[in-house]
This record gives C-alpha cells, structure tokens and sequence, in this order.
C-alpha cells in the first residue's frame, strides 16, 4: 500500500493541470519547461533572448515538427505581456499551450492544427515589467514598461514615420526572430479593453486617415479575422465591457481609428533572410510598398479570402512570370493551396543572388501620395485560406 502511494505521488506532476493563478518567471519556467519534457514530439522549447534584466524571453514551439522549418508547414505566432501590467495574456497563453498539448491526439480537431503548423508561442515578452508590479490596476500600473522604463509597443520602427527611440533589449530580441521565420499570422495579445484591433495603428491620407481609419492592403483579410476573432466572444462582440467606457462596434476596430500609436510591433517589416534566389511576388490589388519575398526555402505564404487573385512573381534581371490562382469558397480546415513555380534563369545565378533586396528599415509609407487599394471597400468573405507558393 505505502509503494503504491509513492506511485501515485510520483505520477500526479505529469498530469496534474495548469492552476488558475499568476505565474512569476520561475513558475513560468518550470511549466514550458515541463511542458517541453513530456511532450517533446510535439514541442520545443528555447529563449530567442534576454531582457534588460537578464530574464529568458521564452518561446515553446508546438507542432509536428517542432525544432525545425518543414517545406508546406506554416507558421503562426502569439506574443503576449508586451505590456509588463497586462497579465492576463500571459496566463491565456499558458493555458493554451496547456490546452494544445492535452488535446493533441484526442481532439482530432487540434490534432490536425498540431500537425498541419508549427504555433510559436511566447507567453512574457516583458518579464521584467511583470515582476515590477505590485498591484495591478484597471488603467495603468508600474511595470507597464521594461526595466528601462521603455513601452516596448511604442519601440519598434515605424512605416509612416522616423521613430528614433532607444531600441531595446526585447525589441531587438523580436525583430531578430521575425527575421528567422516566415510568419503567416501572429497576434499580440493585450490587456485593459476588450477589442480585436487590427493594423495600421499608424497611418498617412493614402491609408485613408481623412476617413479616420488606416488600412493595409490586405485590409478584408484583416477585418475578417478580426470579427472572426470578435464572433467568439458574446461580451467581445457585445462592445467594451471595460471601465473606459470606449464603444467598439461589434468588438472590433481599426487600430487608427481608436488611437494613432506610432512604433508598434504590428508594423514591424518582416524580412525573409537569405532568400535563395531573390524571387519578388505581388499580388494584383495589394500593392505593398515594400513587396514579399520568398524565403530561403523558396516558399512564399499569404493569406487570402477566396476569390481569383493575379501572381506576379519577377526575379531581378529576368521577365515576371504572370499567373491567375482560384481560392475556393470552401476547403478543408489549416488547408493551404499550393501553386508551384518553376522559373528559369539565364546568366549566373550568384550575381542574383548577391543582390541586396531587403526591405530598408525606414518608414516606407511616408511619401506616399496616391490612394492605395486599401482604401477601396471591399467585401470580405467567410473563409480564410492559405497560398502556398514555392520553387522546386
């Protein structure tokens, strides 16, 4: 009898549940950590780097293939606690990671979600900010910034405007990692207002600021899954429940139109390393200033509502390579469409490659004067899809 309830003792950790409560780094630690230990098949665990203070930034990776970049496995991304004070993000991250790995091979729903992405998950990317909080308020409370007294949210670059703030430790850390994977879709997850904000935060009258709004070109997707988002929560959808009394209308709003906020980590230009070769694709009506590229492995995602979209894919030196691409109205759930490409090229394939088409750090939208496609309405349908384009 005593052998068997040292058994049991010994076996509750494994299985017992993420509590309800606030986790400090430590506990924090200890659970990823766990998390990356007992599920390893599906998980991976590392720190993209440090705070001012020198706490782990930590991302669990969760996914088929966690460790390593698979050919036709997107990629998503959740950040959390950018804001030291809005905590609640951070527990909500926990306790998905929690719901993710239990789930994996029982709920066939998130077992298909497992195995057809890889979900980068970083709960605290202001830990500092959270163990300087002593007692949290409605409105705003110490530890809202880093250890240098820096608002993260309001230090990355900018698209419309110079922003010449000290880049920080975690902002740093962020704009490295964005670097380092092709991200289809990522949020960032507040605390203080019940809303689903979508970009631009920032914004000149070709995104439509006369309208008091600023819109990207991939505006209906960008309103799609916001009141897709929204549509999952009765008190989202019903309005702000919160103290500030703000109005969203059915739990959703542009980003300029609740406030213009410059330096936000929505903005930031993600820039696909090492592109091999330098292939630029542009789709017809979403004229980025600064085009997508391919990344390393010859891959190129974008998310679209269905509908019949024109491909422009050009590799520097050579003619663009036009094509149409059909997204259905219905397809499998975490489905992608894929379309290949394959391009010849003349000449030496070095000299392409040595070409510097990054996209430059300075704020791409300032001179410009025309109206965008963004600002054009448009209608948003009920399905998002993927496209998947790469180069064999």
């Amino acid at each position: 009898m005593d052998f068997a309830c040292l058994w049991l003792g010994l076996l509750l950790p494994l299985v017992a549940a993420l509590d309800f409560s606030y986790h400090h780094q430590e506990g924090m630690e200890a659970f990823l950590k766990s998390v990356a230990q007992n599920y390893s098949s599906i998980t991976y665990l590392h720190s993209i780097g440090k705070s001012v203070k020198g706490r782990n930034l930590w991302v669990l990776v969760v996914g088929r293939f966690p460790k390593e970049h698979r050919v036709g496995i997107p990629e998503f991304k959740y950040v959390g606690n950018m804001h030291g004070d809005e905590t609640v993000g951070r527990e909500l991250l926990l306790h998905l990671i929690d719901y993710l790995v239990t789930s994996y091979g029982k709920d066939p729903e998130i077992t298909n979600l497992i195995n057809s992405t890889r979900i980068h998950i970083m709960p605290s990317m202001n830990p500092d900010g959270f163990e300087a909080v002593k007692k949290p308020d409605c409105f705003y409370s110490n530890g809202r910034e880093n250890y240098n007294q820096y608002d993260l949210n309001r230090n990355f670059p900018d698209a419309f405007e110079y922003n010449n703030v000290s880049r920080q430790p975690e902002t740093l850390a962020i704009m490295k990692w964005l670097k380092s994977e092709t991200f289809v879709l990522s949020a960032n997850l507040h605390g203080g207002a019940l809303v689903a904000s979508y970009p631009f935060d920032n914004g000149v009258q070709a995104t439509g600021t006369l309208l008091s709004r600023s819109l990207t070109p991939d505006d209906d997707v960008f309103q799609h899954l916001a009141h897709t988002y929204a549509s999952r929560n009765p008190n989202m959808t019903k309005g702000d429940q919160c103290k500030n009394k703000m109005n969203f209308p059915n739990g959703v709003t542009n980003g300029y139109s609740w406030y213009p906020l410059q330096g936000v980590k929505g903005q930031v230009f993600d820039q696909n390393g090492n592109p091999l070769p330098n292939v630029i694709v542009e789709v017809e009506d979403r004229k980025h200033i600064c085009p997508f590229r391919t990344n390393k492995f010859g891959e190129y995602y974008l998310l679209l509502l269905p509908g019949s979209y024109t491909i422009n894919v050009t590799v520097p030196g050579h003619d663009p390579h036009l094509t149409k691409v059909v997204i259905p109205e219905k397809s499998q759930n975490f489905s992608a469409l894929k379309k290949d490409f394959l391009l010849s090229f003349q000449g030496q394939v070095d000299s392409i490659l040595v070409s510097n088409l990054s996209c430059p750090m300075i704020p791409l939208y300032k001179t410009l004067q025309s109206l965008s496609a963004a600002t054009k309405p448009s209608l948003f349908l009920f399905l998002v899809t993927l496209l998947h384009i790469f180069f064999k």
